[in-house]
């Protein structure tokens, strides 16, 4: 499989080519950058034209953006103004939300990417018909305005009651929306289990976030390395593998943990296990 490693490793700090040079002497050939604006600015034209000049002499591939959650440049602690969720149900503030996210898929068109990684409301949301209604109207505005770039919106499985595998699977039943999906262990983890959330989600997969827990808090810890982590590698490894080969990269959303020193060190010996685990079965 192919190895992406997302930016979440490092999101507290302001992205630079020397994180992306760092990654690229790891020999990991792809990344998922992470929008948040205290790491990449979105909105920054000089941030955005300096990255754009480094990937386009740099063999490491850009392949996915993860849509911003928050407006605000310290995760959302400006108050709850900056929170930025498709399922809004003021029409004035919603607009103003999907304006925010095409300022992130507008990357594309300096550095090209091919899928934006895009969540239906926040985490522990309540399930809601309008909410629905809300996000279809959203994601219909941003699918036209991401294909334009070159980019196709995936929708993950996160920890509220829109976003479990069997509501992504409704929302597109009922919306007639022919969306992919990017597949969350840690959170399928907390939520029905990875095997039953993959079962129904697998034929639309197009990307992974792989990270582990302890089945109840959303920590992102690094697999078969850090303690407390519940999920079966083993088991999880062998789903993957039964797909088809190329229907998705092995895509790592890990957490920066206190004490490690050499996190991309690390998240290349996840990789590693991950992929010992296939060998050996």
């Amino acid at each position: 499989m192919d190895h992406v490693l997302s930016t979440h490793l490092f999101v507290n700090h302001r992205l630079t080519t020397v994180w992306l040079e760092r990654i690229r002497r790891a020999d990991i050939p792809a990344v998922e950058v992470f929008c948040a604006r205290q790491h990449l600015d979105y909105r920054d034209r000089a941030q955005v034209r300096e990255l754009g000049h480094w990937f386009a002499d740099s063999q490491l591939r850009l392949h996915s953006l993860h849509s911003p959650m928050y407006n605000d440049d310290c995760w959302g602690k400006t108050g709850p103004n900056a929170v930025i969720t498709l399922t809004e149900p003021v029409k004035a503030k919603r607009v103003a939300m999907v304006d925010e996210i095409k300022r992130a898929i507008e990357v594309a068109e300096t550095v090209p990417f091919r899928y934006l990684i895009q969540h239906i409301g926040v985490g522990a949301e309540e399930f809601d018909e309008r909410k629905l209604d809300a996000a279809f109207t959203c994601l219909e505005e941003l699918s036209l305005f991401a294909r334009q770039r070159g980019v196709e919106i995936l929708l993950e499985n996160i920890p509220n009651a829109l976003s479990s595998a069997e509501r992504l699977l409704y929302f597109l039943e009922i919306t007639h929306m022919e969306l992919g999906f990017v597949f969350d262990t840690g959170h399928a983890n907390i939520m029905e289990g990875v095997k039953t959330a993959w079962d129904l989600m697998k034929h639309r997969v197009r990307s992974l976030h792989v990270h582990d827990n302890d089945g109840k808090s959303d920590t992102h810890l690094f697999p078969m390395l850090a303690e407390g982590g519940t999920i079966d590698w083993r088991e999880t490894m062998a789903l993957f593998r039964a797909c088809p080969p190329g229907q998705f990269p092995l895509l790592l959303e890990l957490k920066e943990a206190p004490g490690v020193t050499n996190p991309i060190e690390r998240a290349c010996e996840v990789f590693e296990k991950l992929e010992a685990i296939r060998a050996e079965d």
